[in-house]
């Protein structure tokens, strides 16, 4: 892949991608690009703090409040686990359980427990476990249906 940048003084930002086919991996790159600046509006010890999603390890609704978790930190969010669901990018974010959504990207290792669940060890160590119900769409996301 080639990737060249351009310093145009006339222009704002854009970004355009080149193919001889359109792809998985061109779909995938062109929304990495376009989520690139999301975030997410968190609270922690009383301040609000803005969440940069790719920094996200996992989502999880416990006692009716939603939590990020970052490899630093915790963070409340208002907003419920469904809406969060909907606006993530499917490819990238996945609800894995009925209370816990993972970042697909943040994700070591998987391992299969005798129960067909799932553990998923992150980047930061911390385990999520993937339930049995969600495993084969885990597969099929993430290419090991076959």
């Amino acid at each position: 892949m080639q990737v060249t940048i351009r310093q145009d003084l006339e222009s704002g930002t854009a970004v355009e991608i080149h193919c001889r086919e359109i792809t998985s991996e061109t779909e995938r790159l062109e929304r990495y690009i376009r989520r690139f600046d999301e975030h997410i509006i968190g609270s922690s010890e009383g301040q609000a703090h803005t969440i940069a999603v790719e920094q996200i390890l996992y989502i999880e609704a416990v006692d009716k409040k939603t939590f990020l978790y970052t490899p630093g930190n915790v963070y409340e969010t208002d907003k419920k686990l469904y809406e969060l669901e909907e606006m993530l990018d499917g490819k990238t974010f996945f609800r894995c359980s009925k209370s816990v959504i993972v970042n697909l990207n943040k994700i070591t290792k998987l391992k299969p427990e005798v129960t067909r669940n799932i553990l998923a060890t992150l980047t930061n160590g911390e385990v999520v476990v993937i339930s049995r119900r969600n495993v084969k769409q885990l597969k099929a996301l993430i290419g090991l249906d076959g």
